[in-house]
C-alpha cells in the first residue's frame, strides 16, 4: 500500500532491532509517533553476509526519503563501529550513511535501546514479577535475554533519564549451587572463558541442556529429539517443551529451572551492582514467552539469595518487558533525538 507523501517539516527515521536470529526493520515519523510505524519487516540475520543487504533490499520496498537512520545492534558500539557477538558482521556508521544513502547513521547497543524505550512503555506492557518499593528518579537496570545477554543501566539526569551502555553479560559466570559449579566445570572444559552469557541466554539454555543430558538423571525422549533433529535452533524446542505441562519432559523442565535460576541470580547482581530502585527490568525474545515459569519461585528465590543484603532485595521492583518492539522502538527515538540534536 502507497505511503502518503510527508509533511514539509517532518523526520522520517529508519530504525532498527539488529539482533543474532533476526534483523526487525521499521520506518518512523516524527508526526505519526511510536505507536503508528509506517513500514515493518522482519529477515533472518544469518541469510545475510551483512546489516547493508538487509536495509537496501527493505529500503527499496520504501518509497518515502529517509531523513537518518537508528540501530540497535547486539553487540559493544565503540567509536561508531559494532561488532556482532553471535554473527560474523561488522558495522560502521560512516560507511552505512555512505552505502544507504542516509545522511546520518546511528548505532547503538541493542539493549541500550531498550532501556530508551522504557518511559514510552504503559502498564499493559510490563508484567510485574515484584512490586517492591519503587524510587522516584532512581536508577533503573535493564537485562535483556535473547540469543545472547545483554545489560545496561539508565540514570536520570534532571530532566530525563539516559541509559548507558555495558557488557555485563560477557562478565564470569559465578555459580551459587553445587549443580551450577559443576556445570562451569562442564564448560570450562569446551570454552577457553566462560560468560554469564554461555548459561544465561539462548546460547546458555542449548549448554545446559546439553549438560544435563550428558550428566543428568533424565534421558532425551525420542519425540523431542525427532522436533530437534527438524529444526534449526534447539532452544525454542526446549523452551516449549519445558513449558508443556500435558505431556511433561523431566530434561527440558529441569533445564529451564536451572535458566530461570541463573537469570535470576545474575538479575539480582545487576541490582546490586546498579543500586536500581527504581527498578530492574527483564526485556529480550526470552522473558515475555516464559513469564508463567518466572512466576514459580525459582526465580525470585535466586534473586533475593544475596546474604546479609537478602531483606534489601526484597525493595527492588522487578518486571518483564511484554512488548517486543522495544529495542526498535528505543533505536526509533533515539533517531528522533540524533536527528533533532544534529
Amino acid at each position: 500500500m502507497p505511503i502518503q507523501t510527508m509533511t514539509k517539516h517532518e523526520t522520517v527515521v529508519l530504525a532498527g532491532d539488529i539482533g543474532g536470529t533476526k534483523t526487525r526493520l521499521a520506518v518512523f515519523s516524527s508526526e505519526r509517533g511510536l505507536k503508528t510505524p509506517l513500514m515493518t519487516a522482519t529477515f533472518p540475520s544469518q541469510h545475510y553476509a551483512g546489516l547493508e543487504d538487509i536495509v537496501q533490499k527493505f529500503l527499496s520496498q520504501v518509497p518515502i526519503k529517509v531523513n537518518c537512520a537508528s540501530f540497535g545492534v547486539a553487540g559493544p558500539v565503540v567509536n561508531g563501529q559494532a561488532t556482532i557477538t553471535n554473527l560474523p558482521w561488522v558495522m560502521d556508521e560512516k560507511r552505512l550513511a555512505e552505502v544507504l544513502k542516509i545522511p546520518q547513521v546511528y548505532l547503538m547497543n541493542d539493549t541500550l535501546a531498550s532501556a530508551q524505550a522504557l518511559p514510552v512503555l504503559t502498564s499493559q506492557e510490563i508484567f510485574t514479577l515484584n512490586q517492591g518499593c519503587a524510587a522516584p528518579g532512581g536508577v533503573m537496570a535493564v537485562i535483556a535475554v535473547g540469543t545472547g545477554l545483554g545489560e545496561t543501566y539508565l540514570v536520570h539526569n534532571g530532566t530525563r533519564y539516559q541509559a548507558y551502555p555495558s557488557e555485563g553479560g560477557h562478565a564470569d559466570f559465578a555459580p551459587t549451587t553445587a549443580e551450577e559449579t559443576r556445570l562451569l566445570q562442564h564448560l570450562l572444559d569446551r570454552f577457553d572463558h566462560v560468560s554469564t552469557e554461555r548459561v544465561c541466554s539462548g546460547i546458555g539454555i542449548e549448554n545446559i541442556y546439553n549438560f544435563l543430558k550428558e550428566t543428568g538423571p533424565d534421558t532425551e525422549p525420542m519425540w523431542l529429539t525427532r522436533q530437534i533433529e527438524a529444526g534449526h535452533d534447539p532452544v525454542p524446542v526446549i523452551v516449549s517443551a519445558g513449558l508443556d505441562n500435558k505431556r511433561p519432559c523431566g530434561l527440558c523442565q529441569s533445564t529451564l529451572n536451572r535458566f530461570i535460576s541463573i537469570l535470576g541470580a545474575e538479575t539480582g547482581n545487576l541490582a546490586l551492582k546498579t543500586m536500581a530502585i527504581a527498578g530492574v527490568y527483564l526485556g529480550g525474545g526470552i522473558p515475555p514467552r516464559i513469564v508463567s515459569a518466572l512466576q514459580n519461585g525459582l526465580f525470585m528465590k535466586a534473586f533475593r539469595h544475596k546474604g546479609r543484603l537478602s531483606t534489601l532485595m526484597e525493595t527492588f521492583p522487578v518486571h518483564v518487558i511484554l512488548n517486543s518492539e522495544a529495542a526498535l522502538l528505543g533505536a526509533a527515538l533515539r533517531g528522533l533525538d540524533f536527528q533533532f540534536d544534529g
